[in-house]
């Protein structure tokens, strides 16, 4: 019969302890950092009109096509580039802000997100 031995994080002797220790701090610490920033969105323009409209043409294009031929190829590029438009869009009108805070209360979120990923790598070796 085989010998069963538990091993550690991956396979590796490094142990599992510092493992779920290191994943709860680096858990912890980016929930802190994320609890910190303020996300605002803006309003697509271009020449003073609202552009989502025009954003939408390529994906509603796709998809017409694709439900007249399933396989279109072209179909499936607009398809995708009308999701990438969508999605830069998005991405490019949004505002991100850092909340003002201490700096102590700065100093442990990023101290526990670094020393927290340092353990999970350590644990992984």
């Amino acid at each position: 019969m085989a010998d069963f031995r538990l091993s550690g994080a991956g396979g590796t002797p490094g142990g599992l302890i510092p493992f779920f220790v290191g994943l709860g701090m680096t858990v912890a610490g980016a929930y802190l950092l994320t609890n910190q920033v303020s996300v605002h969105g803006g309003s697509w323009t271009l020449g003073g009109y609202s552009a989502f409209g025009l954003s939408l043409v390529p994906i509603l294009f796709g998809i017409g096509m694709l439900f007249f031929d399933g396989s279109s190829r072209f179909g499936f590029l607009l398809l995708f580039a009308g999701v990438v438009i969508i999605a830069a869009g998005i991405l490019v009108n949004l505002t991100i802000y850092f909340v003002p805070t201490s700096l102590f209360n700065t100093l442990m979120m990023l101290g526990l997100t670094a020393g927290g990923i340092g353990l999970v790598l350590r644990s992984l070796r």
